[in-house]
């Protein structure tokens, strides 16, 4: 029986587009455009989900963002 199951998508700029992860699966594909980067991504995780059984906890990462201080170049 087929479920819809929420994960979590990051999304980097890379020269000349994007880079999304999936951290629940480590699961990475590009797009130029966030839209495409996230349909592409999908495809590869529905892909990885045909070979590998879904773990039965999926823990949802938090994802924050922090400061650091650089020492001046």
């Amino acid at each position: 029986m087929a479920r819809t199951v929420t994960l979590t998508a990051t999304l980097t700029p890379e020269e000349g587009g994007f880079v999304a992860r999936c951290l629940e699966l480590d699961v990475t594909s590009e797009g130029d455009t966030v839209e495409e980067a996230l349909a592409m991504l999908r495809e590869a995780v529905e892909l990885y989900l045909e070979d590998e059984p879904l773990p039965d906890h999926l823990g949802h990462p938090v994802v924050t963002s922090f400061d650091v201080t650089v020492a001046a170049a």
